[in-house]
């Protein structure tokens, strides 16, 4: 990344979801990727760097990782982004209780609904493209900027996704991700929605659900 941009990792709610800020500093504006929890937190880095939340983009419905939408949205007024597939779970009764059981709010319903292959341009350098990867959920997508990978809870570091919630499918999982995400370059660097940061590379030699 180019040393006018802005990336912050800010670790969020009970599950530790990390809530990924990207920016550039030289246009003022940022993406939100993934504000599960602790709005006051996201928004207080936000307002330190003088920016304007251009989106707020979900990965995924879970409620860990969309819970502090509604409040970064009102503070905001940025349009809220999610893959069509998982657009109705968002906004579900059992998407609901999912967001009482861990304490957080739950979400307003999408501005705008992705697709594979879309372009979420943050600011005229940097634009995410939207890589759908179903199986942790069906409307599961990662997102891809010059080198860097943001891939929710499709894929961690020497790890997969749970595929046993509802919409979930193990086999379409490993699929997405051998097929969608191993062939990428080997550098390319994985910033997942849970826990540490890899590379492909790494993941390629090391994640059992995914070598060879």
């Amino acid at each position: 990344m180019n040393n006018e941009l802005i990336f912050e990792t800010i670790v969020v709610g009970a599950l530790d979801v990390n809530c990924y800020i990207v920016g550039c500093e030289s246009h003022g504006s940022a993406a939100v990727i993934d504000p599960g929890d602790n709005s006051k937190t996201i928004l207080d880095f936000i307002k330190s760097k003088g920016f304007k939340i251009t989106y707020i983009i979900n990965t995924h419905a879970h409620a860990d990782h969309v819970g502090a939408n509604g409040k970064i949205k009102e503070s905001s007024d940025a349009p809220l982004l999610i893959h069509k597939g998982d657009s109705d779970f968002l906004t579900s009764e059992a998407n609901r209780e999912m967001a009482a059981f861990y304490g957080v709010s739950p979400s307003p319903k999408a501005d705008r609904l992705l697709s594979d292959g879309d372009i979420i341009e943050i600011c005229p350098d940097v634009s995410f493209r939207v890589i759908h990867t179903p199986g942790h959920s069906p409307g599961g997508i990662c997102l891809l900027y010059n080198g860097f990978l943001f891939t929710g809870d499709t894929l961690f570091a020497g790890s997969v996704g749970r595929s046993d919630l509802p919409g979930g499918s193990h086999s379409d999982l490993i699929s997405s991700i051998k097929t969608r995400l191993m062939v990428l370059d080997d550098k390319v660097k994985v910033f997942p929605g849970h826990g540490p940061s890899s590379t492909i590379g790494e993941e390629k030699e090391y994640n059992p659900f995914v070598r060879g």
